[in-house]
């Protein structure tokens, strides 16, 4: 139904957006480290449920409510950009903060810690832009049943993001513990998530088409 070839696009997309420093790693670095691994992968599991939610409303139709209404496309695209920017800004001003960097977070329950994780993910620009976005480039409706082409590639976006963030999460501590003990490899560890979330925004605004593509 799908070729080796849009596979393995889509995993390499997908690869290449969550090692993206953004709201989802940031929410889910900052949990592990305060309240341990379990809370971390808790949180993850909110975050996959929120992946689903954009797969199932990106293949039931969404997609095209922002063809028939560009704006709306355009106006979550100027969020997205607006908030990578915020976060960029964070990191890269004087006394900003790196995405290892410890946060004080109050001890939740698991049942919060999952809502959290899946807000933190249907609040994410980055998820959006991959769903309506760019997944649907390597739909062929040629091959029909789109649809399902569709879901089969958001699993395999689902699957890597949550593979690469649970290793992120179950390596959180001891990268935030090596940071610590040189400041030096945290300022530049900073400086290179503020530059890559820049670099994000910079490249989102520069593609908000006239129109919705799908």
């Amino acid at each position: 139904m799908i070729t080796w070839a849009a596979a393995g696009g889509i995993a390499l997309a997908a690869l290449v957006m969550v090692l993206t420093p953004g709201p989802n790693m940031i929410y889910l670095v900052s949990r592990s480290i305060s309240q341990g691994r379990v809370a971390g992968l808790v949180s993850l599991i909110g975050t996959g449920l929120g992946f689903v939610v954009y797969m199932t409303m990106a293949n039931v139709g969404l997609a095209f409510v922002f063809v028939a209404v560009p704006w709306l496309y355009i106006g979550l695209k100027a969020v997205g950009v607006v908030y990578l920017g915020y976060l960029a800004w964070q990191a890269l001003r004087p006394g900003g903060r790196g995405v290892f960097e410890a946060r004080t977070l109050q001890p939740d329950s698991r049942f919060r810690l999952f809502r959290m994780g899946l807000i933190t993910n249907l609040l994410n620009p980055k998820a959006a832009v991959m769903y309506l976005a760019l997944i649907p480039q390597f739909i062929d409706p040629a091959a029909g049943h789109t649809a399902a082409q569709g879901f089969v590639l958001g699993g395999i976006q689902i699957a890597v993001s949550m593979v690469v963030n649970a290793l992120i999460i179950c390596g959180a501590g001891t990268v935030a513990g090596f940071l610590a003990a040189r400041p030096t490899w945290a300022t530049w560890q900073r400086r290179i998530t503020g530059t890559l979330l820049g670099l994000v925004a910079i490249t989102l605004a520069r593609e908000v088409p006239e129109r919705a593509r799908v």
